[in-house]
């Protein structure tokens, strides 16, 4: 079979750099990779650099090989085009269908997914005329990435930082997963909490629980994938941010409770996928619990933590709303998954069963879910964004 042809386009910014890693995931994972630099581009990488690790030649002209018309085919038999990073002034330019160079023709003729990736200064990222540019190509079915949060050219920090390369892999992976389809996402704003949520006992000891937080990053990035932006509420789950998330770090039930409501004012959706602790000891002590010895230890008393996914269910931000819910069950799973919908009030519900070597932890996951309307889906044993992009399908149409 033919390797999926993908053209990887890099601007004039100082993360160019990282573009080269991003080139050697995709090669080395068998894809056919075309640079297309632009001319400010190659004051950071040269176009050697590019050529051979691609294995393709390099050009920034339209007036190179004019015979073979490159202005036009590179963009008309690409599968993905993806551009890493997208300067500010490349954004503009694909926004307003500017043609001026060899990538920005190649936009303009791909008729396939693009992906863009921007890395930039901050004040630059949160200039008005940059978000538009933004919005519009998002409305015209791309996938703008949103920038990560870090270290910036010089001492400045903020976000407008080029996401990890392996992040950004993943996403296009899952853009030519999905194939030539408008992201179904685009324009939506999704909530997503993972992880497990840790109730401090003392200084040194909390109660927590095992989920790793994988599921929860899986159904961001794929939400990215497919075009949404994501705000993910994370745990304590020591992942990598995914690509294109604005990630919020909590420890607490009530932590991410505080965080959840306040993303959920303006979210199309809402992804409760965290294992949040149900219980809270009634008291923290301030000094570390001491073992003393002959005296058994003081009974734990516990008290209720708040119910997120009720509440955001209940009392929805807008009409339309979806709500989707996750319920980790040891015994009786259909029987107490249904109850726990009737109970909770969402839209959907995703439930599985747990154990100490079923689900947490794993890259992998099965479930059935469940929705409000007696419909049931189940997803067979498989890779976690599997279970993830049902979930998006299920969502999108409650959306329509």
């Amino acid at each position: 079979m033919d390797k999926p042809k993908v053209v990887l386009g890099v601007s004039g910014g100082i993360a160019a750099y990282k573009a080269c890693e991003l080139l050697r995931r995709l090669t080395e994972s068998g894809h056919d990779v075309r640079v297309v630099p632009t001319e400010s581009s190659l004051h950071f990488v040269g176009a050697a650099t590019w050529s051979a690790l691609s294995g393709h030649p390099v050009s920034t002209e339209v007036w190179n090989d004019v015979h073979e018309v490159p202005h036009v085919r590179i963009g008309q038999h690409a599968d993905l085009v993806v551009v890493a990073p997208a300067t500010a002034d490349m954004l503009a330019k694909a926004a307003h269908g500017l043609a001026d160079d060899l990538l920005t023709n190649t936009l303009l003729t791909a008729r396939c997914p693009v992906v863009f990736a921007p890395a930039m200064h901050t004040e630059m990222w949160e200039h008005p005329a940059t978000q538009e540019n933004v919005a519009t190509l998002r409305r015209r079915g791309a996938v703008v990435i949103e920038p990560a949060v870090g270290r910036l050219t010089g001492v400045d920090t903020g976000k407008g930082r080029l996401p990890d390369p392996g992040e950004i892999y993943e996403v296009c992976r899952r853009v030519l997963a999905r194939g030539p389809v408008a992201p179904d996402l685009a324009g939506r704003h999704v909530v997503i909490s993972a992880g497990g949520t840790r109730e401090p006992l003392d200084p040194v000891r909390y109660l927590g629980n095992r989920s790793s937080g994988k599921q929860g990053y899986a159904l961001a990035r794929t939400a990215v994938a497919r075009g949404a932006r994501v705000t993910l509420v994370e745990a304590n789950t020591g992942l990598p941010d995914p690509s294109g998330a604005d990630v919020v770090r909590v420890g607490t039930a009530v932590q991410l409770r505080e965080a959840v409501l306040k993303a959920a004012e303006e979210a199309d959706v809402v992804v409760m996928a965290a294992a949040v602790a149900d219980f809270r000891p009634a008291e923290y002590v301030a000094g570390k619990i001491k073992k003393k010895d002959g005296q058994e230890p003081a009974p734990l008393v516990l008290v209720r933590n708040p119910d997120i996914l009720a509440e955001v269910a209940a009392d929805r931000a807008a009409p339309g709303q979806v709500v989707v819910g996750f319920a980790a069950e040891t015994d009786n799973v259909l029987a107490n998954g249904r109850e726990k919908l009737r109970r909770k009030g969402c839209d959907l519900l995703v439930v599985n069963e747990v154990g100490e070597r079923k689900t947490f932890g794993s890259e992998e996951n099965e479930a059935i879910v469940l929705a409000a309307d007696g419909s049931e889906t189940p997803v067979p044993h498989g890779p976690k964004e599997a279970l993830a992009d049902t979930v998006w399908d299920l969502v999108s149409a409650r959306l329509g």
